[in-house]
């Protein structure tokens, strides 16, 4: 069974407490408890902030010799912030994870400055790794609605109650542009009989609630899995089940995707998540508004949406070079 909130808040305590004094582990868990409270944070973010910290007080230790202290940690310099990203780099961490093991440690250095106990500018004084851009990969649209029928895996030896849940959860990525933890999040009672709704409401990051569009076929799809369905779904749980009767888990929509990769000849690209990916590029594409586009995806920042007006601009040229002719030589 999947750790509770509470018990992940716990386990990330631990984690700090087994790399600190006493006197820091202990503003270590007032850190983590203000993240989930105030901040509201998810508690698999909170997870991982409280291991990119622990991993930073754990390399303290050794550069110290001891565990740190809340007095130390409060006087470091930008020597030891660089010792400590150049000893992760000798490790193989890639800057996207050095990244966010900064981020992490300055988000404690802030909470010590706010509370009174003592300034932490080292930690802002280096500057944080380059990270290279990658923009996201859709699929075509042709591929994006082969991914939701399932028809697509009619030579799978599994059962078609089986089958049609997939099919559901992939239609929700690919027509409302969820992220796949959103999806597998609705509770039945959340969910639109066909005709009767067109619209969800979704609880995203930092529990933030947005309203989506759900197209008829999307409503229909899932109205297929419903009723083939074996187990009793209540309006309070989570209406995508798994084959045991619990809530579907992450992992076997990623396992479904990739067997529709290998029947329909998909790049290993195609995932859940490029679905998502996939529903804002096709959006764009056909003339959508951006900030419409902003709030349909949940994005906090405008930043984070016009990656997809790079993505666009990158079909359009590969699209030219590959029709033009004087583009092919």
């Amino acid at each position: 069974m999947p750790a509770t909130a509470g018990e992940i808040l716990e386990q990330a305590k631990a984690s700090i407490a087994a790399a600190a004094a006493k006197d820091l582990a202990n503003e270590g868990a007032r850190w983590l408890a203000f993240l989930g409270v105030e901040r509201r944070l998810a508690p698999k973010t909170l997870e991982a902030y409280g291991r990119d910290v622990a991993e930073f007080l754990c390399f303290l230790a050794g550069h110290f010799g001891h565990k740190p202290k809340l007095a130390e940690f409060s006087k470091l310099t930008p020597a030891d912030v660089r010792a400590y990203l150049a000893y992760r780099r000798r490790n193989g961490i890639e800057a996207r994870s050095l990244m966010r093991s900064l981020a992490a440690t300055r988000s404690f250095g802030r909470f010590l400055e706010r509370e009174g106990l003592g300034k932490v500018a080292a930690l802002t004084a280096v500057r944080a790794p380059k990270v290279p851009r990658s923009l996201p990969r859709p699929l075509s649209t042709k591929s994006a609605r082969a991914v939701s029928n399932p028809a697509s895996r009619a030579g799978e030896e599994r059962e078609p109650w089986v089958l049609a849940r997939d099919a559901a959860v992939m239609a929700l990525l690919y027509g409302s542009g969820l992220r796949i933890s959103e999806a597998l999040s609705l509770k039945r009672r959340d969910i639109p009989k066909p005709g009767k709704g067109d619209a969800l409401t979704i609880l995203g990051k930092g529990n933030k609630t947005r309203m989506v569009p759900v197209l008829p076929q999307v409503l229909e799809a899932i109205e297929d899995y419903t009723s083939t369905c074996p187990f009793k779904i209540s309006p309070e749980e989570e209406i995508f089940r798994g084959t045991r009767g619990g809530p579907l888990s992450p992992r076997i929509v990623q396992l479904a995707m990739e067997r529709m990769r290998g029947a329909l000849g998909l790049p290993s690209t195609a995932t859940p998540h490029a679905l998502r990916h996939s529903f804002a590029t096709h959006l764009l594409a056909r003339g959508g508004d951006l900030r419409a586009i902003q709030e349909l995806l949940g994005h906090a920042s405008l930043t984070s949406t016009q990656i997809y007006t790079e993505v666009d601009s990158t079909r359009l040229i590969e699209a030219y070079k590959s029709a033009h002719p004087r583009a092919r030589g």
